[in-house]
């Protein structure tokens, strides 16, 4: 089935003109049928836009015209990137019916390279949550397990590459939003370093901690999608101006005299007994690779959860200010201005957002600043030099991606525990460092994740580690059934 090839088989395919961007995309979106209706991932579908532009490109082969990387390998966007003239709802019912004028720098690229767009996936509303059940819409199954969630906020971009709906897709990661759903869904999720990879016409949630990322199904997919998106962007003013290297040259799966740090502060009380145990497999097999790995301590770690649960609402309470009803989006009826505000507001933003909305504004207020947001920034700050110390001596940082497999939809009711699904992942982006996620295993036949941690504009080296221990994990390639009580979606 053409669907279940990775990006790389699928391009070397279409250079050889073995199979043409219309059978290609017409194949994806026969998948998209056939399971949609039980994983939920998109939230907007593009299917004359993809079929049109399908046939565009194998006009140009035909031709002998010059075509893209990418060009004919259909891929799905997170509905928080802006997408000309295609609906971007943020899975919010305040933007239900906006439709962008303009690409994100990151849709831009992927268009130049030829890239097909199948749509817009599904998200924790303006990527506030951990489970993508905080959707205005309708909440994404995991392929694995219909009844589990597939992770958040990118739970849609996840769960389209784990279901075969698409080759790759991208979303964004503020807190562990690529690296937690890519574990739940036993994909590979690539957060790149803060500046590395354009925010421009990423709706923003947290300003200093966003960055889109790369969800595929190995990491040579992985490699090639950042060669595509991994540029400078002007229009972006924290986009950093250095050049993008060949990211396929990394992958020689040389590890030998490598140093690896394996902080003990992430396998805390209440991992998953059997996620532990996928881990020190996965770190025994770049042992015997010839990388050297030792326990270290990142100390201020444990207040990566407190720091971001500031910091994260104060700069999101910002953004969303611009969401009023009076320039975009939905509008509530009102007889004042200050009414148009609170209808709009309340009615067009769910809970969640509310709540961080509430909680940001409460700790920017004059009275608390210094005592929430100054504070947290200093948190920040030290655990940004935890990490410096430890990469003064050791290349990468290795951890689980979650403490645990994916959890029932609806499991997790309390906000505590449902924030505590990012203990592993946030420092990373308080740091601002690049970190990837990697299937290394199973926990009752739910995929688990080994998360590699990178030194800034590194993403060189966690690919190489990363594809090290995938050609020699020794673990099968599995497809997930679709599982569900009621029976399978897939034979």
């Amino acid at each position: 089935m053409l669907t279940q090839l990775t990006l790389a088989e699928i391009v070397d395919k279409l250079a050889k003109k073995e199979v043409s961007a219309r059978e290609v995309t017409e194949a994806a979106l026969a998948r998209i049928d056939e399971v949609e209706d039980a994983v939920k991932a998109f939230v907007t579908q593009t299917r004359d836009a993809a079929l049109s532009k399908a046939a565009q490109i194998d006009a140009k082969r035909l031709n002998g015209e010059e075509v893209g990387p990418l060009a004919g390998v259909p891929m799905a966007l997170k509905d928080n990137i802006c997408t000309k003239g295609v609906r971007t709802t943020c899975s919010s019912k305040l933007l239900n019916n906006f439709i962008p004028p303009y690409d994100a720098t990151v849709a831009e690229l992927l268009d130049e390279a030829g890239s097909i767009l199948l749509g817009k996936t599904n998200m924790d509303e303006f990527a506030m949550g951990s489970s993508t059940e905080n959707s205005a819409f309708f909440t994404t199954c995991n392929p694995w397990d219909l009844e589990s969630v597939p992770g958040g906020s990118s739970g849609g971009s996840a769960a389209a590459v784990a279901a075969d709906e698409v080759f790759f897709a991208l979303g964004s990661d503020t807190a562990g939003s690529v690296r937690q759903p890519a574990a739940f869904c036993g994909v590979v999720g690539l957060k790149p370093t803060y500046g590395r990879i354009s925010r421009y016409g990423l709706i923003p949630f947290a300003s200093s901690l966003d960055q889109i990322g790369i969800f595929t199904k190995d990491v040579r997919d992985c490699a090639l999608v950042m060669n595509v998106i991994a540029k400078h962007d002007p229009r972006d003013s924290t986009s950093v101006n250095q050049a993008t290297p060949d990211y396929i040259n990394f992958l020689d799966g040389n590890v030998k005299g490598l140093k690896i740090a394996i902080p003990k502060e992430y396998f805390v009380e209440g991992i998953n007994a059997e996620v532990k145990a996928n881990i020190h497999k996965a770190i025994a097999v770049l042992e015997s690779l010839g990388a050297v790995a030792e326990e270290i301590s990142l100390p201020h770690s444990e207040f990566g959860i407190p720091a971001y649960y500031v910091i994260a609402p104060a700069e999101a309470s910002s953004n969303l200010a611009r969401f009023d009803g009076v320039q975009y989006g939905f509008q509530a009826e009102a007889d004042s201005l200050q009414e148009l505000y609170e209808n709009t507001r309340g009615a067009g933003f769910g809970p969640e957002v509310k709540r961080r909305i509430i909680l940001g504004t409460y700790a920017l207020s004059a009275e608390n600043y210094e005592a929430y947001y100054v504070k947290a920034q200093k948190v920040r700050t030290l655990i940004r030099e935890d990490f410096e110390k430890a990469f003064a001596k050791y290349d990468i940082i290795l951890t689980p991606t979650t403490l645990a497999p994916a959890f029932k939809q609806g499991a997790v009711k309390d906000l505590v525990s449902m924030y505590l699904n990012d203990i592993c992942t946030v420092p990373t982006n308080l740091a601002g460092l690049p970190a990837i996620s990697v299937p290394c295993g199973f926990v009752d036949g739910l995929p688990v994740g080994l998360q590699l941690i990178g030194k800034p504009f590194a993403e060189g080296t966690i690919l190489r580690v990363a594809y090290a221990y995938e050609q020699n994990s020794g673990l099968p390639k599995r497809k997930p059934a679709l599982r569900a009580k009621g029976g399978t979606v897939d034979e």
